[in-house]
């Protein structure tokens, strides 16, 4: 089975930059869509941003567009989130998933990553 690994979460001051790492194993990746997901306390568990192993295409929620950038690196199986301007409002835990759809919910998310906490103070 397909296994993911978040991490590079942490504290940082509003402004400040981050980049999570999604690291896969256990499986073929070239089929899949990979998201980013994100939850803060009270809220439902929300889409940030996609990609697809095999292709080069990005989907953004307009909540990051211009600030986070999703990217991969086949060779090393990982996926990456790259957020700068980080604002308080960004402060949740941090989940990879992959899928074998371009969607933005998360039931269409079979595997998932533990999370990774990103908090943004003001």
């Amino acid at each position: 089975q397909v296994q993911l690994v978040e991490s590079g979460g942490g504290l940082v001051q509003a402004g400040d930059s981050l980049r999570l790492s999604c690291a896969a194993s256990g499986g073929t990746f070239s089929t899949y869509y990979m998201g980013w997901f994100r939850q803060a306390p009270g809220k439902e568990r929300e889409f940030v941003a996609g990609i697809m192993w095999g292709g080069r295409d990005t989907l953004y929620a307009d909540s990051v567009k211009g600030r986070f950038t999703i990217s991969k690196d086949n060779a090393k199986n990982t996926v990456y989130l790259q957020m700068n301007n980080l604002k308080p409002e960004d402060t949740a835990v941090y989940y990879c998933a992959a899928g074998d759809y371009a969607l933005r919910t998360p039931v269409a998310y079979p595997v998932w990553g533990q999370g990774t906490q990103v908090t943004v103070s003001s």
